[in-house]
Order: structure tokens, then sequence, then C-alpha cells
């Protein structure tokens, strides 16, 4: 049979970095030795097991051999698991990338800012539901308000269309967007409005996975609250 201190230590071995064999979190630490594809632990360990031997029941070579296969596998197992986790990096490798592959082409809704150059954007307006009125504001990459569009109380698409108060077209710029609740000619809060953008690229770097959208503007992913396909215009907003 494999010595009882032996397997114990082939068990914790196997263990996750940064998790004790309970379950229990440790500190990140150094990676065990095992990972290292450092045998000199394990031979301490097969020293202290011969030298604490039954001498009248000594260990028979084939248990020898069980345990080095056994540390054998549980290196490999740890080699592995690092190796998927450095893949992985927490989502913002290389295998965080391929789930958001099939959001290039779609469109994302967020409320990052929006490269305007004459296209209809989409925005999701969500009211306070005490508000008799809803005024949309939309503001320039300098923040001054450039637009104000009374849209009436309630929740939903809006389109904008990037008129001015005279019906002329806005220059190409980027865009922020908010709406202010309004009742009986009060404000009662301001809250800013997502939009939809389409998606060109995915990459990743120290902050995650980010989201290239049309323009050039970037957004976290975790930041984006829906996908969908390509769609139709619905209401407009400055329409001459």
């Amino acid at each position: 049979m494999i010595n009882s201190l032996a397997a114990q230590t082939l068990a914790t071995a196997a263990v996750s970095p940064g998790v004790a064999a309970g379950g229990t979190e440790t500190a990140p630490a150094k990676k065990s030795a095992f990972a290292n594809g450092d045998f000199e632990t394990f031979l301490k360990m097969l020293t202290t097991q011969i030298k604490n031997q039954d001498p009248l029941n000594p260990m028979e070579g084939s248990d020898f051999a069980v345990q080095l296969a056994t540390f054998s596998g549980v290196e490999q197992q740890v080699r592995t698991n690092e190796l998927l986790t450095g893949m992985n990096g927490g989502g913002s490798g290389i295998a965080g990338l391929t789930q958001y592959a099939g959001w290039i082409g779609k469109e994302v809704r967020s409320t990052a800012p929006v490269a305007y150059a004459g296209q209809t954007v989409t925005l999701e307006v969500t009211s306070d539901p005490a508000a008799d009125d809803v005024v949309l504001i939309s503001r320039d990459a300098r923040g001054k308000i450039v637009t104000q569009d009374s849209i009436g109380a309630g929740n939903g698409p809006v389109d904008w269309l990037g008129m001015d108060a005279a019906g002329a077209r806005l220059p190409n710029g980027t865009y922020t967007f908010e709406v202010a609740n309004m009742k009986n000619g009060e404000v009662l809060s301001t809250t800013r409005v997502a939009s939809y953008a389409a998606v060109e690229a995915a990459e990743t770097g120290s902050e995650g996975v980010k989201l290239v959208l049309a323009g050039g503007i970037k957004v976290s992913a975790d930041a984006v609250t829906a996908i969908r396909e390509i769609a139709l215009p619905a209401s407009t907003v400055g329409a001459p």
C-alpha cells in the first residue's frame, strides 16, 4: 500500500494553486514544486517513507513505481491547469476573445460615446416613471449641449438623426446622450442614455476584453447590456 503520508501529500499537490485541500482560499504565494517540475520534493518525501517504513514489512518496489506514476500524473495535471489559466487570462486572453467573435458585425448597447458620421443612432430610453415628460439631450465631445428634444414620457427605442434645431445635420464627431426626467416643468433627474453601435473588432489587454465599435470607440465587454442584429429604424428624433 502507498504510505499514507505520501498519498496525502500527492492529494494536496493536486489542488489548484491558491486553494487548500479543504477548499479554503490561501495566499496566491509561490507555484507548487510540482508545477515547476521539481522532483526534489518528491525525492525527499520518498526518502522519508523509506526511513520510516517497518523493517519487518518493507515497501515493495512496485509501490514505489505506483507513487512515481501518481506524482507524474499530478505534475502533468497541474501544468495543464496553469496552461489553461494562462490561455484564458481571466477572460482577457485569446481564449477570452473567442466568446465575442460572434458579436462582430452585430450591434451592442452601452452608454459609451457614439461616433456620429451622418448615420441614424438608435437610443434606448429609460425614463423615470414619475416623469410627465422626457427631454433627450445630446452633447458633443467637449460636453456642450447641441440638441434638446422633448420626446414624451415612456420607455423604448428612439432613433436620433443628428439634426440641430434648424434641421441642419450636425458635424461628424463623438456624441453622448442623456435624458432629463421632467414633472410639472421641473427636472426630477437626469440619466445617461444607452445607444446601439456596430461591433467591428474585439481586443484584449490589461483591462480585459474591449469591443471596438464603429468609429473606433472602445467599450468594456462587461458594460454591454444587449446585443442584436442590425435593426431597422424605429421612431425618429430630430427629423426635419
